[in-house]
């Protein structure tokens, strides 16, 4: 996990973006952000660079593939699991079903979207503090 790494941004909703932007510009990371409108973008941009990202915070719901098929795309590729990139979930809404089954890809988290700026802000920080401080396989050589 490269905690100077980029924060992906996979989103399809335009307005959406534009708060999370302005939430990351707001709390000062470092990190820069790279947002994608669908998960194809995303896989393609993770396949091909030399950056190892620090997270991935995926909707679910997006035009051509959804967060649970681009979760595996990622979670089945050897390169990108070496990467160790946390991926979670971060969406409108939540259910039983859409919980479960992103666990059992093993999702890092899953986190339903806050309808206050207040609350948005809360939780990206709650989010990127607690993976600032985590350790991964990938820091030792």
């Amino acid at each position: 996990m490269n905690k100077t790494g980029p924060i992906i941004v996979i989103e399809d909703d335009v307005d959406d973006q534009q708060i999370l932007e302005e939430i990351f510009q707001k709390l000062k990371y470092v990190n820069k952000i790279i947002f994608f409108g669908n998960g194809n973008e995303a896989l393609e941009f993770l396949n091909r660079t030399d950056t190892n990202p620090f997270l991935i915070l995926s909707d679910i719901n997006m035009p051509k593939i959804n967060g649970f098929e681009l979760r595996n795309k990622v979670f089945t590729n050897e390169q990108l699991q070496l990467k160790c990139i946390p991926y979670l979930f971060f969406t409108t809404t939540a259910t039983k079903k859409s919980v479960t089954d992103a666990y059992a890809l093993s999702v890092q988290g899953f986190f339903v979207k806050p309808n206050t700026m207040e609350g948005l802000e809360r939780t990206i920080k709650r989010i990127v503090e607690y993976w600032q401080e985590c350790i991964a396989p990938s820091e030792y050589s």
